[in-house]
């Protein structure tokens, strides 16, 4: 997804967070709470809105995004992995000519400073390249190196090939407590026993910041929940990916769905999924879709993203536990990043040397 390469701390994404506390339906959303971990986040959040932090972060995450893609590749030319997955680029798809003009902006320095460019289409154009569209658009921007997949689908199929070489997976087993002796992990105590290793990697997501004690390291990991309902295919189906900034939502063809995904909302573990957060996803697609719902529901779904202030993962040796390794911290590109972890960890573990960033991922960044 090299259009996906700027990260959430970006000069306006304060004033966006401030306001949002005053509007309890708005996309992005802090949700009122006192609680010393989120306020000490925020704060390191707010510091790195700037201009200079924003590009430096974006230099980062460009560098793992290529090398994941890459990574992408070889994985999906096994015949054997399933995914749905389709190259043909993501539409940035604007209503009014305020945020067109904004976003071109916005091109305008991904092309100047990172290389990344898009298509420009008017709005005429625009209507006969996804004739999905409602007309009377003001245009967009389409980003031909994206693609995407169907998340479900990859997973089961990627599990199922580890299986079958022999890789075991254990379900629904809790950690309940980190064993610790001369500055390694001696033993994970679970919910289905005692486990022991050579190495540990703490792929932790969401969670991550609960064990930032046992593993003697600050892991600053807030979980940022998102939203998304999962429908049957309009009739009229669009044949692009796209985002939709000015709601804040992106629509998602699949070959038997269709989906709606959105939100960020800063409010805890809250799991819950309030009805108005779903109209509100099928709501915000009505200006730009000729059919902007399927026919039937198939699923509602929310996710706590991992978010670190600094909009980087965290990936790498923790700095006073030997033998461990976390894997955190992905914000919003979790799967977009997943092939790149994997790879970055295998290396770490095998003390093989690394062509990326590994100090700038480091947990030891936040000693």
């Amino acid at each position: 997804m090299p259009s996906h390469v700027l990260p959430l701390t970006t000069p306006d994404a304060l004033t966006t967070g401030l306001l949002s506390v005053v509007q309890p339906h708005a996309a992005f959303r802090i949700k009122p709470q006192f609680r010393r971990s989120l306020l000490r986040w925020m704060v390191q959040f707010a510091s790195r809105c700037t201009h200079r932090h924003m590009l430096e972060a974006a230099r980062i995450l460009q560098a793992i995004l290529d090398a994941s893609i890459e990574e992408y590749r070889v994985l999906l030319d096994d015949p054997r992995l399933e995914s749905e997955w389709q190259p043909n680029g993501m539409l940035f798809v604007f209503r009014n000519e305020r945020g067109l003009g904004e976003f071109g902006d916005t091109d305008a320095l991904l092309t100047r400073e990172l290389g990344v460019t898009a298509r420009y289409l008017s709005g005429d154009e625009l209507a006969t390249f996804e004739p999905a569209l409602l007309d009377g658009l003001a245009g967009a921007y389409f980003y031909e190196d994206d693609g995407h997949l169907r998340p479900d689908r990859l997973n089961a199929s990627w599990s199922g090939m580890l299986r079958a070489q022999g890789v075991r997976f254990i379900e629904g087993c809790a950690l309940e407590q980190i064993t610790k002796g001369n500055g390694e992990i001696t033993g994970l105590v679970t919910s289905q026993g005692r486990m022991r290793a050579d190495r540990y990697v703490f792929a932790t997501g969401a969670w991550s910041g609960k064990w930032s004690y046992d593993l003697e390291c600050r892991i600053p990991v807030e979980p940022g929940k998102g939203y998304s309902v999962t429908m049957t295919k309009p009739a009229l189906m669009p044949s692009h990916a796209m985002l939709m900034p000015e709601k804040h939502i992106g629509v998602t063809p699949f070959e038997n769905g269709y989906r709606i995904a959105s939100m960020m909302e800063f409010a805890g573990f809250d799991d819950s999924i309030p009805p108005f957060r779903i109209r509100q996803l099928q709501d915000s697609a009505k200006p730009f879709l000729k059919e902007p719902a399927g026919p039937v529901i198939e699923n509602t779904w929310y996710g706590w993203r991992p978010m670190t202030w600094d909009s980087l993962p965290i990936i790498g040796r923790l700095p006073s536990v030997k033998n461990a390794l976390l894997a955190t911290g992905h914000n919003m590109l979790g799967l977009t990043l997943a092939p790149v972890t994997g790879k970055l960890i295998a290396d770490l573990v095998s003390e093989r040397k690394s062509d990326l960033p590994v100090n700038a991922l480091s947990p030891a960044r936040f000693l």
